[in-house]
């Protein structure tokens, strides 16, 4: 599994840091595009914003400051996947997406001081994002379902297995 999650979190880094490529050089010079919508009703647009902060911009300007926070993150993440490691799948492909999303957001951070962002909801006004969050908002909620529907049922199976021994 830990082969199979390496290859993961490589391939994710390498698919997000392409899209980021792909709008800087294209989708910049634009601004924004469509992207996907229904006649004259939009979806999602693309549109080019460099995010200098954290999540819906704010902590906005301090860079170093993220990138060491990130930099923590990240490695408390390696280490509890490598701990958690086989407890469940979903964990463990959970904090593949974790970690691939880190790293592809630190990159931007370290490289440019900011992180390229490009899809834009257009359904209701919402953030706009990149493949690195997808990855990590993927994350929390596979994690948020481990912890709310497997894990009773995991403690409850370990009590009965006790109970009956």
């Amino acid at each position: 599994m830990a082969v199979f999650l390496v290859i993961m979190i490589g391939l994710l880094v390498v698919a997000d840091q392409l899209v980021k490529n792909w709008a800087v050089n294209v989708l910049q010079p634009v601004g924004s595009m469509d992207f996907i919508h229904f006649g004259d009703f939009k979806i999602i647009d693309l549109t080019y914003l460099e995010n200098d902060g954290a999540i819906f911009g704010s902590m906005a300007g301090q860079r170093w400051f993220l990138v060491g926070f990130t930099s923590l993150v990240l490695v408390a993440g390696i280490v509890a996947m490598f701990v958690m490691m086989k407890r469940s799948k979903l964990v463990d492909v959970a904090m593949g997406l974790f970690i691939a999303g880190g790293i592809g957001n630190l990159i931007d951070r370290i490289r440019f001081g900011y992180v390229v962002d490009m899809f834009e909801i257009k359904l209701f006004r919402f953030a706009i994002f990149n493949v690195a969050d997808i990855c990590i908002t993927l994350a929390e909620v596979l994690l948020l379902v481990y912890v709310i529907f497997i894990c009773p049922k995991i403690e409850k199976a370990k009590r009965e297995a006790e109970k009956n021994a």
